[in-house]
């Protein structure tokens, strides 16, 4: 039966939110369907309402709510009003293992009175109550600090039409758009024209419009908007504008990184673009490292993810053209290349990190942090003289061989044009490097990865230690004499995060806090990002935690 609606109990308020609700609504489809519905501080339990007590009843954590709207048919006829609230809990997948998040709507209507106005308020009074409770609930990693953006959050939401198999605008149409309105997440859509579009527009526009930018994409357009951002006049507060990512490319490693992060199953496709696109919503932002990468040419640019040369590197371009393939463009040039191995010669050096401890987690104690807060500044007082991060002690290094000349780092001001932090750890380009780096003796590679993050691609789990705000360089590189079955079974371990420890003598692997690399070998390709950039000696430091992601 109809019962009245019930004022909200004092009792059962705290700072003017309801804590507790209990009400009794009929199914959205069938009217002779009724449901018991409560709502606590962490979950909305419905039951219907039957001669078996006890029986049907469902609960949904808030923690998985994106939101709750409240409002009205076109029909004047019915004086009934509705709320919908969106759900997206982990559940068995229908085809294969595993548990991914899936979409769970629970739609009620309010019939009350025969006040159209009345049963809406009512509608409303439930959806606001959902809505507040289940920001309460956005799920935390106990090891991670976070702030929350405002509400409602004005969202730049940028789109390259052309990245991937073509299909981000399809995309967002069939899963973000949907999700945003879901929870009330206003949004201006910006779909990119041309190469370096995004990169323009962030470094001139008005950031004040904006909570945060999103990118739905590859890790390419990712990449413009940081380097945009970061040459701004007002860089500093402007690399603290949150980011978002959203799998639309054909490598998505960031994306697939911020899944990881959360400590959820693994997912993949468009199980990953709802994972990610759930967080955005949930609006928890994190603190994210930034390297500084210096060119030949002078030029510095800023990644988010990684730097490879040799094998991988090679992959990463001749597999363009199959990107109509999506990331499945991987295995195909990974197996083209093993097809035609090569060896590059080159020389590698690099500043280790400081022997792992808890402080060094994931953790940020004060949100936004300030770009100057890094205590990388400390790290050229750590002299380390072994590597013992390894994951094969028999490697060959150096503590700065008799071969290059000691040198102090450089401490000369940042000169006036170059905006973004200063990198305090690296000598110039033409000097040696410092006399307390690591020199690796060998000159013959395969590959050289130097990652920021911990995946590379959706399926390759690069360095499985590396967390978003960690302040290392995960540094693998492996050295000639590998065979192509021992590297190929390197690859495939990679994309569950086992090749660290399969005992490959080939494969060195360092946490480091900056590096250098000079390639010997006439011709070869170093990508940043994913992105080809100039071939020749290059080195990078790693910013702690300078950038803003949104993350779980």
């Amino acid at each position: 039966m109809d019962n009245d609606i019930a004022e909200p109990d004092p009792s059962r308020q705290r700072n003017g939110v309801v804590e507790g609700l209990y009400g009794e609504f009929t199914d959205s489809l069938n009217a002779k369907v009724r449901y018991s519905v409560s709502l606590t501080e962490s979950a909305l339990t419905i039951q219907k309402i039957s001669s078996s007590p006890g029986q049907d009843e469902v609960v949904f954590h808030l923690a998985d709510c994106l939101g709750c709207l409240a409002y009205k048919v076109e029909d004047e006829a019915d004086v009934g009003a509705f709320f919908t609230a969106y759900f997206y809990p982990f559940k068995r997948r229908w085809i294969s293992t595993g548990m991914a998040r899936q979409k769970v709507e629970q739609c009620f209507r309010v019939a009350m009175v025969q006040d159209p106005l009345t049963n809406l308020q009512e509608a409303e009074r439930w959806a606001r109550a959902i809505r507040e409770a289940s920001i309460r609930q956005i799920p935390r990693r106990h090891d991670v600090k976070y702030y929350e953006l405002r509400r409602p959050c004005r969202v730049m939401v940028l789109v390259n039409p052309q990245s991937g198999r073509g299909q981000a605008l399809q995309l967002f149409s069939g899963q973000i758009e949907p999700m945003l309105t879901e929870a009330s997440v206003p949004y201006t859509l910006v779909i990119t024209e041309h190469q370096n579009h995004a990169r323009d527009l962030v470094r001139e526009t008005d950031l004040s419009q904006w909570d945060a930018l999103v990118i739905l994409s590859g890790d390419g357009l990712l990449f413009e908007v940081l380097n945009g951002l970061l040459e701004r006049e007002d860089w500093e507060e402007a690399i603290q504008t949150p980011l978002g990512i959203l799998p639309g490319g054909s490598g998505n490693a960031l994306a697939a990184s911020v899944h990881h992060y959360t400590k959820s199953p693994p997912a993949w496709g468009k199980e990953l673009l709802l994972s990610c696109g759930f967080l955005l919503c949930k609006g928890l932002v994190t603190r994210l490292d930034l390297v500084s990468v210096h060119l030949a040419s002078s030029q510095r640019i800023f990644s988010f993810l990684s730097l490879a040369w040799g094998f991988v590197a090679d992959v990463d371009i001749e597999s363009e053209k199959y990107r109509l393939v999506g990331p499945m463009r991987f295995l195909v040039g990974t197996l083209l290349r093993l097809a035609s191995l090569k060896v590059y010669q080159g020389r590698l050096a690099y500043l280790p990190a400081p022997p792992f401890t808890p402080q060094n987690s994931s953790l940020c104690s004060s949100l936004p942090c300030g770009p100057n807060s890094s205590p990388n500044q400390n790290s050229r007082h750590n002299h380390i003289t072994n590597s013992n991060h390894s994951t094969n002690s028999n490697h060959n290094t150096a503590h700065n061989s008799s071969n290059i000349a000691n040198t102090t780092m450089r401490t000369e001001p940042q000169p006036v044009n170059q905006k973004g932090p200063p990198d305090s750890l690296l000598a110039d380009l033409e000097q040696p490097v410092p006399d307390h780096w690591t020199v690796v003796k060998e000159e013959d590679f395969v590959l050289v990865l130097a990652m920021f993050q911990s995946h590379l691609a959706e399926d390759l789990f690069a360095a499985p230690g590396a967390a978003a705000d960690d302040g290392f360089i995960h540094l693998l590189y492996v050295r000639a004499g590998i065979s192509r079955l021992a590297l190929l079974t390197l690859f495939m371990t990679m994309e569950k995060g086992g090749h660290l420890a399969i005992g490959c003598p080939h494969l060195v692997y360092e946490r480091v806090k900056a590096f250098r690399l000079e390639p010997l070998s006439p011709e070869g390709a170093i990508t940043v990002d994913g992105e080809m950039v100039e071939y020749g000696p290059v080195q990078a430091q790693v910013h702690e935690g300078i950038a803003r992601l949104i993350s779980g």
